[in-house]
């Protein structure tokens, strides 16, 4: 499938195209997180507590990452809807560059602010030994995972799928056979614990990078050109990277509002974003692949073909997580008694996760409109978006719903994705008239 079927093959067909190797690829990432908590829990309680802990930073470090990726991947589209593919090879060429650059800003930040971000989230010397640990290894090595996004944002705005898929498998399949050698220490290696599980993260990151960056590598263009070039990225790029920054900041302020009923409380959270990765990892895919084709047909003036992915992926996403409603409602205990033996993180988790369950249909719309609105370059709408559910919402009304109990917190979730949802469709009639789409006042 070339660029040119973007505006003009059957947007489920495109569809069908991109998205099972970004999907497969995206479970198969999800199968390793799930992997490292599996042989972490076996291996300490508190190294469990720690990983839940550590989780906001690294989202932090995936948000700039892949914000910068998605901002490189939009403006590729929108040069190639114009045919105007040598502006789009200089913009390829900044990822490299760019990667490299956050990535030792992220190192050099998070290394000497870890000691203090342990020690707000637990009263445990134990976690925050083990938080400290994993922490630093994992940032302070993460070129890989800065690089590899980059890389696979690139080849996914040239309708390259098969190669990010190519590397996540082999990501995630590094981690997997490293995480029980390094970790228990197998076949002769020194028993590392969460050490260990932190260096098989950063070794299948490292490996999924050099093979993205065999086909995604361009050469830099004139240091001149950077400033513009960087302007246009991170204005595409920015409703990414706050959408995702926000997620850490309300997963760290969930947490803190846990914290203060016990650490079992934090580590069902925990194990929450864990199992819940299965669905919105592959949602997250859907988001990826409407990106280009709407940003294309946007660019091209095709506003029909841009509505028509936009409702595919709406479809296709409750399809996705209808399934997730139902393991959540049905399989809470089997789910959290695969990583912990501790009965009060099972009955805690298994109460939460039915409520959390019931946000999954909601949350597909809440979602996938910012990413919409990110596409067409009205970026104030998508922010917006992301504002209210991160910002306006999440923490605030977790904290006050808290001090009725914790049973009264997890409706925090479906609270949160009904409003956003019902803001998005607003913003959607809005974006609709002032496309010529829908007259003033129309239905």
């Amino acid at each position: 499938m070339t660029r040119d079927d973007f505006g003009t093959e059957r947007v489920s067909r495109i569809r069908l195209h991109l998205a099972p190797p970004v999907m497969l690829a995206q479970l198969i990432q999800a199968l390793y997180n799930i992997v490292d908590s599996f042989f972490v829990g076996r291996y300490s309680d508190a190294g469990l507590t720690a990983l839940s802990i550590i989780y906001p930073l690294q989202l932090l470090m995936i948000a700039l990452a892949v914000g910068t990726g998605v901002g490189i991947n939009t403006a590729i589209a929108h040069y190639l809807g114009l045919r105007d593919k040598p502006r789009a090879e200089e913009v390829a060429g900044t990822a490299a560059p760019l990667g490299l650059a956050l990535w030792a800003l992220f190192a050099v930040v998070c290394f000497l602010i870890l000691p203090g971000y342990a020690r707000m989230s637990t009263d445990s010397e134990e976690v925050v030994r083990e938080v400290i640990v994993y922490g630093r290894i994992v940032c302070v090595g993460s070129v890989g995972l800065f690089t590899e996004s980059v890389w696979t944002k690139v080849l996914q705005a040239e309708g390259d799928m098969k190669t990010p898929m190519l590397a996540q498998i082999l990501g995630a399949v590094t981690n997997i056979v490293l995480d029980p050698i390094l970790i228990f220490g197998l076949f002769g290696v020194p028993v590392l614990g969460i050490a260990g599980a932190a260096i098989a993260t950063v070794a299948g990151q490292i490996a999924a990078a050099l093979l993205v960056m065999r086909r995604g590598f361009r050469p830099s263009p004139a240091l001149r050109r950077y400033p513009a070039l960087a302007g246009r990225i991170y204005r595409l790029g920015i409703p990414n990277i706050l959408m995702q920054s926000a997620y850490t900041f309300y997963i760290l302020g969930l947490n803190l509002i846990l914290a203060t009923f016990s650490d079992q409380a934090v580590t069902a959270l925990g194990l929450y974003y864990k199992w819940q990765t299965f669905f919105f990892i592959p949602l997250g895919a859907l988001q990826t692949c409407m990106v280009p084709i709407v940003s294309f047909n946007y660019a091209a003036q095709r506003l029909d073909r841009c509505r028509e992915t936009l409702k595919v992926s709406l479809l296709w996403g409750l399809a996705l997580m209808f399934l997730g409603l139902l393991c959540f409602e049905f399989l809470p205990g089997p789910m959290l008694r695969l990583f912990s033996r501790d009965a009060l993180v099972i009955s805690i988790g298994s109460y939460g996760f039915r409520w959390i369950g019931l946000s999954f249909l909601p949350q597909v719309t809440s979602l996938i409109f910012p990413v919409f609105f990110q596409a067409v370059g009205y970026a104030g709408k998508s922010s917006l978006l992301t504002i209210l559910r991160t910002v306006v919402l999440f923490v605030p009304l977790g904290w006050a719903l808290s001090l009725l109990g914790l049973h009264a917190f997890w409706l925090t979730y479906p609270i949160t994705e009904v409003v956003t949802s019902l803001v998005g469709f607003g913003f959607y009639r809005q974006f609709l008239r002032r496309e010529g789409a829908l007259p003033a006042g129309g239905k």
